[in-house]
Formats: C-alpha cells, sequence, structure tokens
C-alpha cells in the first residue's frame, strides 16, 4: 500500500515506524529537515521537505497514486485542508486527519464528502482521555482494551508477588474462578510471549492478557486483586487538553481534583467543570500535596505536556501515600523505563493511537487494532465473511484454521453474546473474532486468513 503521512513528529512518526515493516511505500512530509533526517536514518522511507497542505509537495510526495494520505501534522487546519488538496487534485481513496479542536469535532458536517472530505477523523486526546478512564473504572488492570463496541473486553494484570495466582497453574485459576467465563491469551515474561495452557505455572511478575464480557473481567480482578479499594478519589495533574476532557467524564462518578500551575488555564477548568474542586498550583509541591490530603487519593493522574514533570510529580505523589499513580509519557523511549513500583501505569498517547490508524489499514476486515507491548504486538477484532468454501475461518473449529504461531483466538462476539474460544469452537458467518498476536510479523498472516476469495459474492 502507497501510504503519505503528514507531520513527522511524536505521532507521525509512531505512524511510520509501524507501517514501513510491513511492506507498505511510505513517505512522510514535513517542514523541519532535521525530523525528516532522523527517519531516513532510522527507516526506509522516503521524506519529503515542504508544508503539507501544498499542491506542489503532495505531488512530490507522490500523491498521484497514492491509496491513503494520513494527516497528522500539529495544525488541524493545515490536516483538514491537506485532505481537501489530496481529494479535489489527486482523487486519493482514504483520508485519515487527525483534529484536535473540539469546535471542529463537534460539528461533523463539516467532513461530509461535500464539505471537508475526510474518511476517517481520529483525535489522540480523546483517544487517551477515553484509555485512562476506562484504566481508572479497572482498578487492577494495566491496560483495558474494548472490542465489538464494549461487548468484550482485554485486560492486561501483573502478578503480584503476594497475590493468589503466583505458582498457580491456568487450569487452578480456572477452578477458582469456576463462574467466570474469560480466558488467558497470552502470558508476556521477561518480554517474551507464552500462549499458555491449561498446564502453564503463573509466575511472579508475569503480564497476563485476559478477555472476557465486561461483567466477568471485573469479577476476575475483584477476585485476584482483593486487597486493591475501590476508586473513589481520583487528582489529576494538568488542565490541559486531556486532564480537561479526563475530568469532565470522571467527575460524574469520582470526587475529583484538578492541579493546574497556569492562573488564566485554571480559571478557565473552575468554569467548565461543574463537581470538580480545581487548584492553582504546581503538582510538583510537597505542602500541596499533603495539604490536599494526597494519601487519601486513590488514584493520582500526571497528565500534563512536560514528561519529566508527570514523572517527578508522579513518584512524589506516590511517595506522600497515593496507592495507584499514572503518568502521561510522550517519550516512547521513557515509557519502559518508569512504569515500575514507582510508577504504576505510563501512558503513551503514540501507543494508545496507533491502533485507530492501523485499522483502517489492515487488510480482510479488520475493524479493531489495539498495539500492545510498545508495537510489538496486537490485539485484533477481524469481522468473518463467506461460508466455507470462500473463507479459511468460517465454518471451522479453532483447530482447523492453522492460527500462525504465537497467536490465539480469545473470544468470539457473536450478536449480543460473547463466547470465550476453545480449540472446538466453530466460528459463524459475520462473528467478529478477537486475536491476540504476540509476534506483529504475523499480522499479514491473520489478515490473510479473513479475506474472502474473489468467488464470494
Amino acid at each position: 500500500m502507497k501510504i503519505i503521512i503528514l507531520g513527522a513528529g511524536q505521532v507521525g512518526s509512531s505512524v511510520a515506524a509501524n507501517l514501513v515493516s510491513e511492506a507498505n511505500d511510505i513517505t512522510i512530509v514535513d517542514i523541519k529537515p532535521k525530523l525528516l533526517q532522523s527517519l531516513s536514518e532510522r527507516y526506509d522511507l522516503q521524506t519529503i521537505t515542504g508544508v503539507a497542505s501544498h499542491p506542489s509537495v503532495l505531488a512530490k510526495a507522490g500523491a498521484n497514486d497514492a491509496d491513503m494520505i494520513i494527516a497528522v501534522t500539529n495544525s488541524d487546519e493545515v490536516n483538514m485542508v491537506a485532505c481537501q488538496v489530496a481529494y479535489t487534485l489527486f482523487h486519493t481513496p482514504t483520508k485519515i486527519a487527525r483534529v484536535r479542536n473540539l469546535d471542529y469535532q463537534n460539528n461533523t458536517a463539516l467532513f461530509a464528502q461535500e464539505a471537508l472530505p475526510i474518511d476517517v477523523l481520529i483525535s489522540p486526546e480523546q483517544i487517551v482521555t477515553e484509555y485512562i478512564a476506562r484504566l481508572v473504572s479497572v482498578p487492577g488492570a494495566l491496560q483495558v482494551l474494548d472490542f465489538a463496541e464494549g461487548k468484550a473486553q482485554m485486560v492486561t494484570i501483573r502478578v503480584a508477588a503476594d497475590g493468589i495466582l503466583v505458582g498457580k497453574k491456568i487450569a487452578d485459576m480456572c477452578k477458582q474462578l469456576h463462574d467466570v467465563d474469560y480466558r488467558v491469551v497470552s502470558i508476556f515474561r521477561e518480554g517474551s510471549a507464552i500462549i499458555p495452557d491449561g498446564d502453564t505455572l503463573i509466575e511472579d511478575s508475569d503480564e497476563l492478557f485476559i478477555i472476557g464480557a465486561p461483567k466477568h473481567i471485573k469479577t476476575l480482578l475483584k477476585a485476584v486483586r482483593q486487597k486493591e479499594k475501590p476508586v473513589k478519589r481520583v487528582m489529576i495533574a494538568g488542565g490541559g487538553n486531556i486532564g480537561m476532557r479526563l475530568a469532565k467524564i470522571l467527575e460524574k462518578t469520582y470526587q475529583v481534583k484538578l492541579i493546574e500551575m497556569d492562573v488564566e488555564q485554571a480559571h478557565k477548568a473552575a468554569e467548565e467543570l461543574k463537581h470538580t474542586i480545581v487548584l492553582q498550583g504546581d503538582a510538583a509541591d510537597e505542602d500541596l500535596l499533603i495539604e490536599e490530603n494526597i494519601d487519601d487519593t486513590d488514584i493520582f493522574c500526571a497528565l500534563t505536556n512536560a514528561d519529566e514533570a508527570n514523572i517527578i510529580s508522579c513518584m512524589l505523589a506516590k511517595r506522600l501515600g497515593a496507592p495507584k499513580v499514572m503518568s502521561l509519557i510522550n517519550r516512547a523511549a521513557y515509557v519502559d523505563l518508569v512504569q515500575s513500583d514507582v510508577i504504576d501505569i505510563a501512558i503513551s498517547p503514540q501507543q494508545a493511537t496507533i491502533g485507530s490508524l492501523l485499522a483502517h489499514i489492515r487488510r480482510g476486515d479488520v475493524v479493531v487494532v489495539h498495539s500492545l507491548r510498545h508495537g510489538a504486538a496486537e490485539a485484533i477484532e477481524a469481522v468473518a465473511h463467506g461460508d466455507r468454501q470462500s473463507s479459511s475461518v468460517v465454518g471451522r473449529t479453532i483447530d482447523e484454521i492453522g492460527l500462525p504461531a504465537s497467536t490465539s483466538i480469545g473470544a468470539i462476539v457473536r450478536e449480543d453474546d460473547v463466547i470465550i474460544a476453545h480449540h472446538d469452537t466453530i466460528i459463524q458467518a459475520e462473528d467478529h473474532v478477537i486475536l491476540l498476536v504476540a509476534d506483529k510479523k504475523r499480522v499479514p498472516e491473520v489478515e490473510r486468513l479473513f479475506q474472502v476469495s474473489v468467488t464470494f459474492l
């Protein structure tokens, strides 16, 4: 597939890194030559220096025969105009744009084909906000991923040394929680993936990837995280786009405090938020945190634009008694370094966003993609079409399919039912099949499984 990426910032660079390894022809456009030089040294792609919305620049980038344009510059207006130019002059089939401003997002009529012809709108801030909100609502999980419009969930939990799972076999875990319908689809141990069976032993610090209906997931987490308290109080550091959006969602259910350094932004937050206590000050001010009872806060979320400020405020909040701290980390290299016993969850906006883009690039009817393990693995929701003659999956048991190595099917969503997958489960037409692909190199093989033959009508 020939793809032009407009913008070589954090999102654009992450998209390029993910797509360039999948035999795509990638060209990336930016106004900063140094950013482009760095990317061209690391990846096999073409670079063009120039303003992304200019017709001459798009022509030079190969828009005449491009399959897709992904506009993710820092300017909403440049992204929107670039899509318009791509549609009008070059007839580009698929146009994806990052649009962050709520004024634009709330007026969807703007993005009709007869207006601004954008096929897919993405808002990293909204994606990250919803991701954090799910983490808050499911205590004990490192990740919470939705599939089939929320009918199924995949969660990641880290096994604690003093928890009830250490030393147990997967089969024993299932017996202990016999009323809960779920499946452990993968275990990551010391950076390597294990596709478990009933005899697999669970070890300290294992990361378990578990899938099921949301009600069963909540029951499971409650059982394995007995020391985890229900969340009542949340403190947010940072009143920017993500902090404000998160506070608006959480204040309906939780007691929320928001700390914002900038006086003007703090006043704006106080006016817009209905039930949130807004504090003007520094989230890394020890006296302020103590005064605001940080030790009585269930979750502390650091969501400023500065990685270092987020890390420091989280470390301080943890030292002062906050049981769980989350930090927004924009620099991907920092994520593994800081996610530890000190910072419970490091949130990468790039990894949260990349799945939204990949779902529109995958072949076969792939409707949801979640990037896992910093891009090394993927959780995929694919729709099975056709019949036994035209499809490699429909009418077959999971054993018969011949899944690629390091790939497992966790669940099937059939209309409103979540069916936990077993070796003899038969896939039917229009099933939503949820897979975990522990080795991303196997994704093209999974895509091919869900493509119907040309004879299918």
